[in-house]
């Protein structure tokens, strides 16, 4: 279908300031939406508290407020404004809680303002733990045993319940905030405080632990048609425990059969056709590595982190695309560079994202990473193989390294290198880079730290080629194939 001509003016909310969890990603996501409505000549409103980012240059949007983005800022604006319609899943978590915020006061339906894309319904169908667990369960879909808890002491009968390790995940919060892991008791009842207080809903999921388990994530992309395509897969080379936005990412999925990729593929998409999104998602897996059982982690009903990685590994651009999809208009109808929208987009290179940590700049904050965020921002890297790109990531980050080797594990023995890559730190890989230099076998590596052995032996590669480099020296192609 064409897109809608009943709307003129559309507000667009930002994800206001860089913070631990929401950097440029997303500003990068609202500009592209920004641009994609003023392509399809509607007027754009947009608010961001942010001006130091590209989405509120003066060309971006008709008109830029750089107000706070609280309710009674944004209330006062649409008041003024008088938008038709305003666009939820592109300014990350922060512009979603803000447009749900908007919808619950009645401030929408006050000035007759539109919701475009996905509904408000499918919004807290995915974002709401029980309900999204209630779908699942409908759906057939494999969930974690883990319960709704409003108080510590719920949440110590649950763990009782279920049995140690659990984790906590707090109800509509920004980059894990506020969640984590609890072995015992004493830790749960410390987490719990907290989970509590960061939920603005007051309301925390505790979870069986499924550390161990592959992470994959897939992008997907549907339309009021009911098309929907898997645009991406990712996968995270630390497996489940550390946040996807802390952990090292390679796109497409490298380790997965091809019975594997379909099973979570036709899973993704059974998920966003039964939420009724329409725009992008993305949908988060924890995979067995030893036999097909998966369950689902979590689904994400706007635009994310991750989407912005899927876009520029694959070319396919999701921002744009959703905003497009929610003024009316179909996949087959919105044409990219090469193809329509409807089309899957196919890598013959591997992409690997590596996150950027500020430990230089908070020397005191523990470098362990869990399930709650650290990093704020991010380097992505293209090669043919997956070495290429590994070694392209590490040393784009600029923290003075750039090679997978670290001189703080030059002088540390093996033995206290195998106990401190069992802590998932922010540095692990280069301890890993060390023990493969000192010729430890892969299967004592992967007992650690259950990266899958095809990362570790692609590690493995890379410090074989650094003796055969420093063999030859003079041979050109041996430094060419370097």
């Amino acid at each position: 279908m064409p897109k809608r001509t009943d709307i003129k003016k559309v507000m667009v909310i930002g994800s206001g300031p860089i913070v631990i969890g929401q950097a440029a990603e997303f500003d990068y996501a609202g500009t592209q939406a920004c641009l994609a409505l003023k392509e399809e000549g509607y007027e754009v409103i947009l608010v961001n508290s942010n001006p130091a980012t590209i989405m509120t240059d003066v060309h971006i949007a008709d008109k830029v407020y750089m107000e706070p983005l609280k309710l009674e800022y944004v209330a006062k604006i649409i008041r003024y404004e008088r938008p038709d319609a305003i666009v939820p899943g592109l300014g990350g978590q922060t512009g979603l809680n803000l447009a749900v915020q908007l919808a619950k006061k009645g401030i929408l339906e006050e000035c007759q303002v539109e919701i475009l894309g996905t509904s408000f319904e499918s919004i807290e169908q995915a974002e709401d733990r029980e309900l999204f667990k209630e779908l699942c369960i409908k759906l057939g879909e494999p969930v974690i045993p883990s319960e709704i808890v409003y108080s510590v002491e719920e949440a110590v009968e649950v763990a009782k319940k279920i049995t140690y390790p659990v984790v906590l995940r707090p109800a509509f919060t920004l980059g894990g905030s506020g969640g984590g892991f609890a072995d015992n008791e004493e830790q749960l009842r410390e987490l719990m405080r907290n989970a509590l207080a960061v939920s603005p809903v007051h309301q925390v999921l505790v979870e069986k632990s499924i550390k161990g388990y592959k992470e994959i994530e897939f992008e997907v992309m549907r339309d009021k048609n009911d098309t929907a395509i898997a645009i991406c897969s990712m996968e995270n080379v630390d497996p489940v425990g550390i946040h996807t936005g802390d952990s090292v990412v390679v796109a497409p999925a490298q380790t997965l059969s091809n019975k594997e990729f379909q099973m979570l593929r036709d899973s993704a998409l059974r998920l966003i056709r039964a939420l009724r999104i329409e725009g992008g998602c993305n949908v988060q897996f924890a995979l067995d590595p030893l036999s097909f059982k998966y369950y689902i982690i979590e689904v994400n009903p706007r635009v994310s982190r991750s989407s912005a990685l899927a876009s520029k590994a694959s070319g396919y651009p999701i921002a744009r695309v959703t905003a497009k999809v929610a003024v009316g208009m179909t996949l087959d109808e919105i044409m990219l560079a090469t193809a329509p929208a409807c089309a899957e987009p196919a890598l013959d290179y591997v992409v690997t994202k590596v996150a950027r940590f500020p430990f230089d700049k908070f020397s005191e904050a523990s470098n362990e990473l869990g399930t709650q965020m650290k990093a704020t921002g991010e380097v992505m890297s293209i090669g043919r193989t997956l070495e290429e790109s590994i070694l392209k990531a590490f040393r784009s980050l600029e923290t003075g390294v750039c090679h997978l080797h670290h001189k703080k594990f030059d002088d540390m023995s093996i033995q206290d290198m195998l106990a401190y890559i069992t802590r998932s730190t922010d540095d692990r890989i280069y301890a890993i880079a060390e023990l493969l230099r000192r010729g430890v076998d892969r299967s004592l590596i992967y007992d650690r730290t259950k990266i899958d052995m095809l990362f570790l032996e692609k590690f493995k590669r890379i410090i074989r080629m650094e003796d055969v480099v420093r063999a030859n020296k003079a041979d050109r192609e041996v430094l060419r194939e370097a």
